[in-house]
C-alpha cells in the first residue's frame, strides 16, 4: 500500500511532539510519552487510500486506546508484514507504552519497507538517541535530513537537524563535534525560528570550543528573553567562575535560587563560589545538598574538601573513604585521603596511600609531596628523598620541601647537601616559619661548626 503524504504528515507531526525527543544530556530522562492529536488524525479521515482496518487502528491512537489500535495492527500486519505505513503506526503505539526495543524494530521495519519514509527514519533516530545509541542514531537522522518530510513540512527537518546537533554536542561523556554540531544547528535554523533551546545549545557549543565572549553574549541574550532559565544561569556562572569572577557569579547565582530554590546545580555552584570566596556559608550550603543528594559524587567531593578546608579531617576523610570504596584507584581522592591522614597524624598510613597514588599517577606532584612528608614522619628518608626527586620534575621548590631535602640529608649524615638545603630554607622562608627557621638555624651551626 502506498502511504498518503497528507496523512503521514498530520500524523507524524503530532507524534513527534510527544516521543521524538532529541538525544537528551547525561542524565536527562526520556520525554513524556503522549498520543497524536485530533487534529492530525481529522485530517486524515479523508484519505481514500487508507484501508479502513489502518484507519480504524489510527482512530483508536487518537483516544489513546493503544490496546485497541495494537490488536487491528497485528492483525493486519500478520498478513501484510511490509505495509510501510501500518509498521509505523505499531512503531508508534509501541513507543507510546514505552516498549523501546519493540518500537525501534518496528520502526526499523518500516525503514525497510519504504526507504523514503521520512517518519519512519525520524522516528528510529529519535528513538536510538534517547536510548543513548548515538552511533545507530546518526544515519536514521542524516537520512531523515535528505527525504521530502511532505505535509509536516520544514518543522521536522530542523527536527532532525537539531537532534544531530545534540548527538555532536561535547558533553563529560562524549568529546563530540561542536564545529559539526553547530554547522547542524544552523541547518535547523535555516528552517525554522530560534527557540530558547537554540540559544542555550549555541552557548554550550561557543563555550566549548572557547569563544567566551560569544558564549556568555548567547547566554545573556537567553537570559533577557528567560531571566528564570536554570541552564542559562547556569551556564553564564560556569563561564564566570572560570574567569574567577567570583562575586558577579555569586550575585547571580543568588538571584537564580531565588526562582529555582531546590535547583542542585546551582546549589552546588554558589557552594564552589562560596568556597572559593572563603566565605563559611559554603559549608553548611553544601551539607544540606548532600543530605539531599547522598550519591551524588560531585556533591560528595566538593563537601569533603570543604570540610578538610574547614579543619574537619575526620569529617572528611569519611567522605573520600566512601568515594574511595567505589573509586578505588582515582588519584585525586587517595591524595585527598591521604593529606587527611597527615592531617590525623596518620602517618603511617597516609604512607602507604601517598605510594599508590604516585605508582598510579607517576606525574601526580601533589602525591610525591605526601610521600616526601609521610615518608620524613616515619624516618624514611631515602623514601623521602626519591620522593622529593620526583616531585621536583613537576613542581617547583618551596620553603617546605626545601626543609624536607634539609632533613633528609641531615638524618642520612651528607653534611654537604644539608647544610646547602637548610641555607635553602632559610633564604626562602623569610621568617615565615619560625620554629623549622630555629631548627635549621641550630643545626647549621652543628654542622657547620662541624665543618
Amino acid at each position: 500500500m502506498v502511504r498518503s503524504a497528507v496523512f503521514s504528515s498530520a500524523i507524524f507531526l503530532s507524534a513527534i511532539a510527544g516521543l521524538g525527543a532529541a538525544a537528551p544530556t547525561a542524565g536527562q530522562s526520556s520525554p513524556k510519552q503522549t498520543s497524536p492529536s485530533t487534529a492530525s488524525i481529522d485530517r486524515s479521515t479523508s484519505d481514500p487510500s487508507v484501508a479502513p482496518q489502518v484507519a480504524e487502528a489510527e482512530a483508536a491512537i487518537v483516544k489513546s486506546d493503544w490496546k485497541t489500535a495494537e490488536t487491528k495492527l497485528d492483525a493486519w500486519l500478520t498478513t501484510r508484514p511490509n505495509d510501510a505505513r501500518a509498521l509505523f503506526d505499531a512503531g508508534y503505539v509501541a513507543d507510546a507504552q514505552n516498549r523501546t526495543d519493540d518500537a525501534a524494530a518496528l520502526y526499523r521495519r518500516a525503514t525497510e519497507a519504504d526507504p523514503k519514509s521520512f517518519e519512519a527514519h525520524l522516528s528510529l533516530g529519535l528513538l536510538l538517541a534517547r536510548q543513548g545509541k548515538l552511533t545507530d542514531a546518526r544515519p536514521e537522522l542524516e537520512a531523515a535530513t535528505t527525504l521530502d518530510p511532505g505535509e509536516a513540512g520544514l518543522v521536522l527537518k530542523a527536527r532532525a537537524w537539531r537532534a544531530l546537533a545534540e548527538i555532536d554536542k561535547p558533553d563529560p561523556d562524549h568529546p563530540g563535534d561542536p564545529t559539526q554540531a553547530s554547522s547542524e544547528l544552523l541547518e535547523a535554523l535555516k528552517l525554522t525560528p530560534e527557540t530558547s533551546a537554540d540559544t542555550l545549545l549555541a552557548a554550550n557549543l561557543a563555550e566549548s570550543t572557547g569563544q567566551l565572549e560569544a558564549a556568555e553574549a548567547a547566554y545573556r541574550r537567553l537570559l533577557t528573553k528567560d531571566p528564570g532559565s536554570s541552564a542559562a544561569n547556569a551556564g553564564l556562572a560556569h563561564l564566570l567562575m572560570a574567569r574567577k569572577q567570583y562575586p558577579d557569579a555569586e550575585t547571580l547565582l543568588r538571584a537564580a535560587l531565588t526562582k529555582s530554590p531546590d535547583d542542585p546545580t546551582l546549589s552546588a555552584q554558589l557552594a564552589t563560589v562560596l568556597a572559593a570566596e572563603d566565605k563559611a556559608e559554603a559549608l553548611p550550603l553544601l551539607q544540606n545538598l548532600h543530605t539531599l543528594h547522598p550519591q551524588d559524587a560531585a556533591i560528595t567531593r566538593m563537601l569533603a574538601e570543604v570540610e578538610a578546608q574547614a579543619g574537619d579531617a575526620a569529617g572528611s576523610d569519611k567522605l573520600y573513604t566512601t568515594l574511595l570504596a567505589s573509586q578505588p584507584n582515582d588519584t585525586e581522592l587517595l591524595v585527598a585521603h591521604g593529606q587527611n591522614l597527615i592531617r590525623q597524624l596518620k602517618y603511617a598510613q597516609a604512607l602507604a596511600v601517598f605510594d599508590k597514588a604516585t605508582s598510579l599517577d607517576p606525574a601526580n606532584g601533589d602525591g610525591w609531596s605526601g610521600l616526601a612528608f609521610a615518608a620524613s614522619k616515619t624516618g624514611r628518608p631515602a623514601v623521602a628523598l626519591h620522593a622529593l626527586t620526583m616531585r621536583s620534575k613537576f613542581l617547583p621548590e618551596v620553603p617546605s620541601t626545601y626543609f624536607l631535602w634539609a632533613t633528609s640529608y641531615d638524618t642520612m649524615h651528607d653534611k654537604g647537601d644539608a647544610i646547602a638545603y637548610y641555607h635553602h630554607f632559610l633564604e626562602s622562608a623569610n621568617g615565615k616559619f619560625p620554629d623549622q627557621e630555629w631548627q635549621a638555624n641550630q643545626r647549621l651551626l652543628l654542622l657547620e661548626k662541624k665543618n
